[in-house]
């Protein structure tokens, strides 16, 4: 995070880019050798690190992870405690592959205890990519800035034709309703997104659909993304 602040905030000397450069690009290196490592199908599951373990919250991510792991697939996460652990735990109890992409925080966020295979970042950018890199699905469950951040840009990468249209599942109907609300009610309405926007997300409270939603567009192949190349301005 340091290194981030102080990247970010100031002007730098050639060679002083060119230490943060190198570091940065040591650190995708690593992260692309992590996930060459996951060996079968895998999920990305985003969520607070702040729900408890008796949170519907948890629960549900605990069991989504079980499921996919029964279905012989890897539960990628962010590493960290709340939804994160439920969903690494989750795999755990199901036999599965459980990873984790951390990021080292002021505050918040040790590794949970439920990991296979993990590694630690020290920047966002390269944690991220790692998440869609390793994935054949999202599945979101409730959280704060950085789950919302998780989710737009996982929806825009789609949207653009940077990945394949797989599927982005919102798990939990009462948390995520009133944001689709204003996704309709107010974007739609502005015609600042389209409807194939919406429909790039799938709404669910039941676990099994959020997997079966998965596995499905997963046996289904090449689906490539419903958006005409040109399309490129995701503002």
């Amino acid at each position: 995070m340091t290194q981030d602040r102080e990247l970010l905030q100031t002007h730098h000397a050639e060679q002083e880019l060119r230490r943060h450069s190198e570091s940065i690009g040591l650190e995708f290196l690593a992260g692309f050798e992590a996930v060459e490592r996951i060996d079968r199908p895998a999920v990305s599951c985003f969520g607070s690190a702040r729900v408890r373990e008796s949170s519907r919250a948890y629960e549900l991510a605990r069991e989504t992870g079980r499921l996919f792991a029964e279905a012989g697939w890897a539960v990628v996460t962010g590493g960290g405690p709340g939804v994160m652990e439920a969903a690494n735990r989750g795999c755990r109890d199901g036999g599965g592959l459980s990873v984790g992409f951390n990021i080292e925080l002021p505050h918040e966020q040790g590794s949970n205890p439920y990991l296979d295979l993990a590694l630690t970042f020290d920047h966002f950018y390269a944690r991220k990519t790692m998440f869609v890199k390793a994935a054949e699905g999202f599945c979101v469950f409730p959280g704060g800035f950085g789950t919302a951040d998780e989710l737009f840009e996982s929806l825009t990468l789609i949207q653009t034709g940077k990945v394949l249209h797989f599927p982005v599942v919102l798990v939990d109907r009462g948390y995520w309703t009133p944001l689709l609300d204003w996704i309709r009610d107010r974007a739609l309405e502005e015609g600042t997104v389209s409807p194939e926007d919406i429909a790039l997300l799938t709404v669910t409270d039941e676990p099994r659909e959020a997997v079966r939603t998965v596995l499905d567009a997963y046996a289904r192949g090449d689906v490539e993304s419903p958006h005409a190349p040109h399309k490129a301005d995701a503002q």
